[in-house]
């Protein structure tokens, strides 16, 4: 995803993602701009998973862990383009067949992502996955907004909310300790609408592990199917 306009409330238009305007950019290394990352985004303590009776080893490139599939994840590879007309918009469809064994993972797997502009303005992407043995997968996009415009600074004052009674409180190397957290009393509490900058000076452990939200939020479902999970807005 390297560009998205939105219009204002005016309805002055603006590219509120973040990367280059070129390939070139994003080929001389960069922060996964736009990129979607796997087969596992985040992190894997110590580069190792076990599934069933086996450990699998993976590439320790955020040392000792394993970072957004490794040294060469998706977000490096070259996919398959189909562009598509859909009832509810223009789409474009990305594939990858990732083979058994690319970055320690196993089993051979298919990959569709859509991207598809909707009549209503909507951007949704939605991911297929089909392997052919058990393995592990943790899909996302990685685009960083400032809903300002990509280059009008900082998102201090983008006013967020999350619904979330409780958070993944991480150690000195991000990873998640295993304990869920209550948001209340604390700087992860979006429940109720907060800047993003309120509180992210705050004297918290898990502030200064994080430098800042560099977090998980639990986000509360009172049933199946689609529920609110989050909402940023920009007063400006």
């Amino acid at each position: 995803l390297t560009s998205l306009l939105v219009p204002d409330r005016t309805g002055k238009l603006a590219d509120v993602v973040l990367g280059f305007d070129d390939l070139d950019g994003y080929l001389r290394g960069n922060p996964y701009f736009g990129a979607t990352v796997g087969r596992v985004g985040n992190r894997i303590r110590d580069a190792k998973f076990h599934l069933g009776a086996k450990t699998y080893a993976l590439a320790a490139n955020n040392k000792p862990h394993h970072l957004h599939g490794g040294v060469k994840g998706w977000d490096k590879v070259v996919w398959s383009a189909e562009p598509k007309q859909t009832p509810e918009g223009p789409a474009l469809l990305l594939s990858y067949v990732s083979k058994d064994g690319e970055e320690g993972y196993p089993g051979n797997l298919t990959l569709v992502v859509s991207y598809t502009l909707t009549d209503e303005n909507d951007l949704r992407i939605h991911y297929t996955a089909i392997a052919d043995q058990d393995t592990v997968i943790n899909l996302t996009n990685h685009s960083y907004f400032n809903l300002s415009g990509h280059d009008a600074g900082e998102i201090l004052d983008h006013v967020l909310t999350i619904n979330a009674d409780r958070f993944t409180p991480v150690d000195a190397g991000l990873i998640p300790t295993g304990e869920l957290r209550k948001v209340e009393g604390t700087p992860f509490d979006f429940r109720q609408p907060h800047s993003v900058g309120e509180r992210i000076g705050a004297q918290d452990e898990q502030i200064r592990l994080g430098r800042g939200y560099d977090h998980n939020w639990i986000l509360n479902r009172s049933g199946a199917g689609l529920e609110f999970a989050a909402r940023v807005s920009d007063p400006k």
